[in-house]
């Protein structure tokens, strides 16, 4: 990505990335529970453990290295990242829980300090402590990340007096040697990992500065990557100094067993303070901007839309801040996290796993757009993402369990408030990539064991004739394609009106609860327009194999009409005409009449429609009844038997009645027998040069029906078999 020559405001890659993300790995764990992992495990043991778990971390900043080097990462760092890629629900399902772990982990730092400041000084109060250093960090905070970051550089000399010191001490004489139990149970391998891995986790404190970095698609994979090895070196060399100096059962009895064999021993204090201390730090710098940047985008709630206010020429979060700082009280007040902490780590390792899952899929994909200049193959995202998941279930399956349903429970919401962003996301390239590979592999025809409707609905305006729509959309739910298209002609039909057009539709469309495509086409001829625009649409197998379009009235354009619809049939496109009766509608949705002609020609396929029709939410449990005509008594038991035998086949549910005729004519008995349903089934006959005369013969003769779907199989397709 090109930065802009003029230059830039802000942090550098030491004081923006690397110290806070160095400050943050080098915590707590390392001095208070590292010999305990030593004392378990042994040497070889531990180095196994932070190697494994240094390489899930190094895996996720080579991720968070390649989206960096992508895109401008401005303001929210990890949630920014995630949502200008995979959208702005996951972006706000991760990055809500993300904030919220990041104002309480303020919260669990400084009652971490408070503790072992009490520990010192016992005649203190551990809550006042806690409240008082809560409400320094903030201030400074508030007062200038500038500032803050440069305290965090004091706070790194007093880390590196403490392992100089270390490094500098000597093994416990024997005399000193405090009395211990020689007989500790070790705990196992993945138990003692799990403790650790929490260690290496800190890569997001310099990552959630992005927006106060000068440059950082430079800073970001720089800094992140030198912490994580510096990390590294350090967290290999500590284990090869407790070893030789400390047996297993002291390292494991003794959580401050730095403290008595390091040169200085309170230098260790002074680094247990200095972790504390940064990573609360790290911790109120990080969240209000995280908060700041989901604020901007409109996740949150509006009446809370104030937290995305930025003040002076830094745009520092100061309303974050302090919505922060009140969530942290609260919690301290309450001092109770020891059922939050797992789900705290857990909401960081998924966020972890999400940015791996993000590069993974960019990689994966190979949209043109996504350029990155440090290149990481998305093998080694997914290795990564594969690793987060892993190291969760093994620290705590429940609270594994339980962050995921919190991170599932947002995006859902999210995705119901139906945000929209002004970027674009990855996921139309997983569309795009799986549509491609379908459609390669469906190059061969459609056969009758797998076929399904394909619509094309000439709609024209939507509003006006929207039965037409909602009558395909029952018969598509779910099971075929549904394209909702339209003509238009005139000089004054541009492609800007046509996306416009094209656009209310969908959202017409989407309030309705219609799942459909849009197209429409240019043409002074509405007919000839209509029968090209069937024969060129669609892509491979995936062009419509059935038309729905209304019956047309217009004595002085059947011409025309019936030869648009002989177009379809040459074409090999089935044909659905519907004629609505404007004062019954749909009627209840209970009754169904399909009169019959046959297995073969139509009388398979309004079977089926008649059937997926029944299985809409709209028709559900309607009654579909077959209906034939027979001349005599002595015909109807051989036509009754031959119905059941293919009705029981079909498997449809359908009923059945066969009528004497008695010398009534057909169009007599449809009119006595049908007059009562929701909706008739007919079908047509196949389209010959007479075919103009037969069209108004037989909407002549259907007059007065209730809503009638005349049915014209086209398709180069044998019905009956996809029926039985």
């Amino acid at each position: 990505m090109t930065e802009s020559s003029t230059p830039q405001k802000g942090f550098g890659t030491f004081g923006g990335v690397f110290t806070p993300s160095i400050l943050t790995i080098l915590g707590v764990i390392m001095y208070l529970r590292f010999g305990w992992v030593v004392g378990n495990v042994g040497l070889m043991g531990t180095f196994m453990i932070v190697t494994l778990s240094t390489s899930i971390t190094l895996l996720t900043g080579l991720s968070i290295s390649s989206i960096a080097t992508d895109q401008r990462v401005r303001t929210g760092g990890a949630y920014y990242m995630i949502s200008r890629s995979l959208g702005i629900e996951a972006g706000g399902a991760v990055g809500i829980p993300l904030y919220i772990a990041q104002a309480l982990s303020v919260a669990l730092y400084t009652i971490g300090f408070a503790e072992s400041v009490v520990r010192v000084f016992p005649n203190l109060d551990e809550k006042i402590v806690a409240l008082i250093t809560t409400s320094l960090v903030t201030i400074l905070a508030i007062k200038s990340a500038k500032t803050a970051i440069k305290t965090q550089y004091v706070i790194m000399a007093a880390i590196g007096v403490s392992l100089l010191s270390l490094i500098f001490g000597s093994p416990l004489e024997p005399s000193t040697l405090p009395a211990v139990s020689s007989q500790a149970e070790s705990v196992g391998f993945w138990v003692v990992f799990a403790v650790f891995f929490p260690a290496v986790t800190g890569i997001m404190a310099g990552v959630n500065m992005s927006g106060d970095l000068a440059n950082p698609s430079k800073s970001i994979p720089i800094g992140t990557l030198a912490a994580i090895g510096v990390g590294y070196l350090i967290y290999m060399v500590i284990p090869i100094i407790l070893t030789a100096r400390a047996t297993p059962d002291q390292l494991i009895n003794d959580p401050l067993i730095m403290r008595k064999i390091s040169f200085w021993g309170d230098a260790i204090i002074m680094g247990v303070w200095g972790a504390t201390l940064s990573s609360a730090l790290g911790s109120i710098l990080g969240a209000p901007r995280v908060l700041q940047a989901i604020a901007r985008d409109g996740v949150i709630p509006k009446f809370l839309s104030f937290l995305g206010q930025g003040h002076g020429e830094d745009d520092e979060p100061r309303m974050g801040t302090a919505f922060t700082f009140a969530l942290a009280i609260i919690t301290v007040l309450l001092a109770d996290l020891d059922m939050i902490a797992p789900i705290l780590t857990m909401f960081f390792l998924t966020t972890y796993g999400v940015l791996n899952i993000t590069a993974a899929l960019e990689g994966f994909l190979g949209n043109p757009s996504f350029r990155p200049n440090f290149k990481v193959h998305w093998m080694f995202s997914l290795a990564g993402a594969v690793g987060c998941t892993l190291v969760m279930f093994l620290i705590n399956p429940m609270a594994t369990a339980a962050a995921i349903a919190i991170v599932i429970v947002i995006y859902f919401w999210l995705e119901r408030q139906e945000l929209r962003s002004a970027w674009g996301d990855v996921r139309s390239g997983i569309w795009f990539n799986l549509t491609r590979t379908g459609l390669l592999r469906l190059r061969s025809n459609v056969d009758a064991k797998n076929w399904r409707p394909h619509l094309l609905v000439l709609s024209g305006a939507p509003t006006k004739r929207w039965y037409l729509i909602q009558f395909a959309s029952s018969l598509s739910h779910n099971r075929g394609l549904l394209t909702v298209s339209t003509v238009l002609g005139g000089p004054n039909i541009t492609s800007s009106r046509i996306e416009k057009m094209t656009q209310g539709i969908y959202d017409y469309m989407d309030k309705q609860g219609v799942q459909a495509l849009v197209r429409i086409a240019k043409s002074n001829d509405p007919y000839g327009g209509a029968a090209s625009l069937v024969d060129m649409y669609g892509l491979g197998t995936l062009a419509p194999n059935t038309v729905v379009l209304g019956a047309s009235e217009d004595t002085e354009r059947v011409k025309e009409y019936c030869a648009m619809v002989s177009r379809f049939h040459a074409a090999k496109r089935n044909s659905i005409i519907i004629r609505f009766n404007e004062s019954k509608g749909f009627g209840a949705h209970k009754n169904i009449d399909v009169w019959w002609g046959g297995l073969k020609g139509n009388g398979a396929l309004m079977l089926i429609l008649s059937w997926l029709l029944g299985t809409s939410l709209e028709w559900r449990g309607a009654t579909v009844t077959i209906k034939m005509v027979v001349p005599t008594d002595q015909a109807s038991e051989g036509a009754l038997n031959n119905l059941e035998e293919v009705l029981l086949a079909s498997r449809t549910g359908a009923h059945m009645e066969v009528i004497v005729s008695n010398g009534k004519s057909f169009p007599q008995i449809l009119q006595e027998s049908s007059s009562s349903a929701d909706l008739v089934f007919l079908g047509m006959a196949a389209p010959t040069k007479d075919f103009d005369k037969y069209y108004p013969t037989l909407l002549e003769k259907t007059a007065n029906l209730p809503t009638t779907v005349y049915v014209l199989a086209g398709e180069d397709l044998e019905f009956g078999e996809v029926i039985t």
